[in-house]
Formats: C-alpha cells, sequence, structure tokens
C-alpha cells in the first residue's frame, strides 16, 4: 500500500514531536524541582522558553525528514535507494539519542553522563545533516535550527555540570535555638543557619549571667516569659524555650553557673 505525501508528513512530524513527548515525561516534573535547585549559566534562558522552542524543532525534523522519505518513491533502484535509506536510519539514530538525553538529565539527575550523551547526538545530528544533503538541501536548511539549538543547550548542559559538582556538606544538626526561644534552619548549601531574630533582651541575660547578678537574671527570664505568655502562647511551650536560652547563657559563664542554677 503506497502513502501519500500528506499521510506521511503526518507520520514524520507525529514521530518527531512523539521523541519530545517521551522526553517531556521526564521533564515536566523536574523542573519545577531538582532543576530549579540547580546553579545556572548567565545565559540559560527561563524555563518556559523551551518548550515552544523543542516544539517548533521537531517540527522541522519532522518536515526535513518527509522530504527525505517522500524522494525514496521517485529515486532510481540501487545505490540512490540506498542513500535514502541510510540517511533515515540515522536520522532515527539521532531522534533515538535526542529522546534519552531527557531521560539522563532529568530523569536520572545525571548531569554529566546527559553531556557525554549529548555529545553524541550532536555527532549523529552532524551525520543527519550530511546524509540528507545528498538528498534534499531544504531538508540540510531545516536541520540548521536543530543543530544550533543542541550546540547551545551542550553549552548549558556542560555549565549546569561544571557549577553544581561541589560535594554537598553532610548537616549534624537541621535547627539551631535562637536567644529568644526560636529556632532558625539551614538556608544554603554549606549549611549555614538564617539569622536569629532580634532579641533585644538577650544582651542584658548575657551580663547579668556573666556578673552573676542572680536576681536580675531570674527576672528578666519572668518578664521573657510574661511577654510571650501575653502574646498568647501556652506556659507549657515558653518555658522550655527560656530554659534552653538560660542553659545556653550558663554554658558560656561556667563559673557562675552553679550560683544561678543553685537559685533557680
Amino acid at each position: 500500500m503506497k502513502l501519500n505525501n500528506f499521510v506521511k508528513l503526518i507520520i514524520a512530524v507525529s514521530v518527531c514531536e512523539l521523541a519530545g513527548i517521551v522526553g517531556s515525561v521526564f521533564t515536566v516534573s523536574s523542573i519545577p524541582t531538582w532543576y530549579a535547585a540547580l546553579e545556572k549559566p548567565a545565559l540559560n534562558p527561563p524555563s518556559w522558553v523551551f518548550g515552544p522552542a523543542w516544539t517548533t524543532l521537531y517540527l522541522l525534523m519532522g518536515i526535513a525528514v518527509f522530504l527525505v522519505w517522500s524522494s525514496y518513491a521517485k529515486a532510481s533502484e540501487g545505490q540512490e535507494k540506498r542513500k535514502i535509506k541510510i540517511a533515515l536510519v540515522i536520522f532515527g539514530l539521532q531522534l533515538f539519542l535526542n529522546a534519552i538525553w531527557s531521560i539522563i538529565f532529568f530523569g536520572l539527575k545525571n548531569p554529566g553522563w546527559a553531556f557525554v550523551e549529548i555529545i553524541f547526538l550532536w555527532l549523529a545530528i552532524l551525520a543527519t545533516i550530511i546524509a540528507f544533503s545528498k538528498i534534499s538541501r531544504l531538508a540540510v536548511w531545516l536541520l540548521v535550527p536543530y543543530i544550533l539549538w543542541v550546540s547551545f543547550a551542550g553549552y548549558l548542559n556542560y555549565s549546569i555540570w561544571t557549577l553544581n559538582q561541589a560535594e554537598p556538606v553532610a548537616c549534624t544538626m537541621e535547627a539551631k535555638l535562637c536567644p529568644d526561644g526560636s529556632y532558625v534552619s539551614r538556608t544554603g548549601p554549606n549549611c549555614e543557619f538564617a539569622l536569629c531574630p532580634d532579641a533585644p533582651q538577650w544582651p542584658a541575660i548575657k551580663q547579668a549571667i556573666a556578673n552573676c547578678e542572680v536576681e536580675s537574671v531570674w527576672q528578666t527570664h519572668d518578664r521573657r516569659a510574661g511577654a510571650k505568655l501575653k502574646s498568647g502562647e501556652e506556659l507549657a511551650a515558653v518555658e522550655p524555650e527560656l530554659d534552653d536560652i538560660i542553659d545556653l547563657a550558663i554554658a558560656a559563664e561556667p563559673e557562675c553557673g552553679e550560683i544561678l542554677m543553685a537559685t533557680e
């Protein structure tokens, strides 16, 4: 059964777009999570650009392979038909490499191996362009934006890989107690903590402990507890936090610790 050119065009474009759909299965879920957290180069475009760009490139690929495929019926037997068959096989190889790049980069979250793979993809695209040049000049021009974009994607892939190679720091503590009794979590890749909120009474407590001014320490403690209770916090939650603050201060002035704790 012979297919008319319109059906061939629909098949060619659909197969190419299908490669993009396969890759998007792994891409869509990773972009707002894993990919968003990566450090990226200055030329990295916004995430929304990639979808329209690849859709257009797959369309151009489909038209290019259609031009080569449709020329098969007009080709003479022998060497000419063999060139077309080889060109279509090379095109299929590069389309396969195109699909698995997304699986490696976004699915396996491995920019290093993805960069190795994209080198082979670029070489396969070049081989496709060379093979198509013997059959259709228009098909070659339709693939030029594709190889240029993959070249740019290779730069982005390499940059992301090198920018994110730092070994993760093992964090031994996930939260830090602040002088006001609140906790702050880690905010950066080097396990640094967020800044504690301002606690204007903390220096007074610390100075009172340093001077062994027992009465002043507990008066300040009681004032802080009263302020927290007025804000609506329950006593069961307030007391342990304030006690932890005092314990931290005492640890800084161990000579006065026994005197202070004896009066508790």
